[in-house]
């Protein structure tokens, strides 16, 4: 049953709340060709060759080379739902507070958009581990959060990986630390006549995209059985370093509805908001054992 705060005299406005943008939207706009349709699984092949050989002169032919053809299978794996049904005299009774609109606008704020982030960031750790990426748990202070990020970098370089093309995800902290690191050098730039010194980091040398993420959001396991909450096992995540490329996230399905009331026999003069979502991440093989980098806290 609704558990109503029932209106005399206020406001009927509901407050704007903080930090609910979804951090994760580059993660579902890569690899454009992958598009789960008809199905919830995806083959994504993957073909290995061998090298050269030295050639024989005057020699009957070519070398043979080996070439092998397998397939990673991918599942979506995160179908939500919810309804919520809303007397009308609830509406009423409240002055507008309960609305099909204001219940759908909360449901997103609160629920479905830290959700899809919480679902996103443990999904790549836990596709990372599979894989046997490297995960980092050191200690990380203003003394070497930036010898840090700089082995990350020529790790990424040795492996190939385009430096361009990838994003940091972190944890607030782990942005000061950033921002305090000894021995980064900075460009001021001052505005308004004098008065304002920007000292926001928004790359650091070949990372030009940094996105900082409530730490909240970035835990290795989280509770779906009721809402999203951290696992009483999870660890924190302070950054999550990426090639885009490396992994896929997806929605298949998205469904909102509304129902007005007569118009189902369940609700009877209710209006009914139902909201559905299918979703997925994972990783790409081959890619993902070297195209990301993650720190942890300290401990399993």
């Amino acid at each position: 049953m609704a558990v109503l705060e029932y209106a005399t005299i206020f406001s009927n406005i509901l407050r704007e709340l903080y930090g609910q943008d979804l951090k994760s939207n580059d993660l579902f706009n890569s690899n454009s060709d992958i598009q789960i349709i008809n199905g919830k699984d995806i083959k994504i092949p993957t073909l290995t060759v061998s090298g050269y050989k030295d050639h024989t002169r005057g020699g009957t032919g070519f070398n043979a080379g080996t070439y092998s053809n397998n397939y990673e299978t991918k599942t979506l794996d995160h179908d939500r739902d919810i309804e919520f049904v809303i007397d009308p005299m609830d509406v009423d009774e409240t002055n507008l507070v309960v609305t099909i609109a204001n219940i759908q606008k909360r449901f997103e704020t609160t629920q479905a958009i830290p959700e899809l982030d919480c679902y996103t960031f443990s999904k790549l750790y836990s596709e990372a581990a599979r894989v046997n990426s490297t995960i980092k748990k050191n200690t990380l202070t203003a003394a070497n959060v930036l010898s840090d990020f700089d082995d990350n970098l020529e790790a990424f370089s040795e492996k190939g990986v385009p430096l361009d093309r990838v994003i940091l995800y972190c944890t607030p902290s782990y942005r000061k630390l950033l921002k305090n690191a000894e021995g980064i050098q900075r460009t001021l730039e001052i505005s308004g006549g004098g008065k304002g010194i920007d000292r926001r980091v928004y790359s650091v040398d070949d990372i030009n995209k940094i996105i900082e993420v409530p730490s909240a959001r970035m835990k290795t396991l989280y509770d779906f059985t009721n809402g999203c909450v951290a696992d009483e096992s999870a660890k924190q995540i302070d950054y999550i370093l990426i090639d885009p490329e490396a992994q896929a996230s997806r929605t298949k399905y998205s469904y909102i509805k509304v129902f007005t009331p007569g118009s189902d026999s369940r609700t009877a003069d209710n209006y009914l908001y139902q909201n559905r979502r299918y979703n997925g991440t994972f990783g790409i093989d081959q890619l993902l054992v070297d195209g990301v980098i993650i720190h942890t806290e300290e401990g399993e």
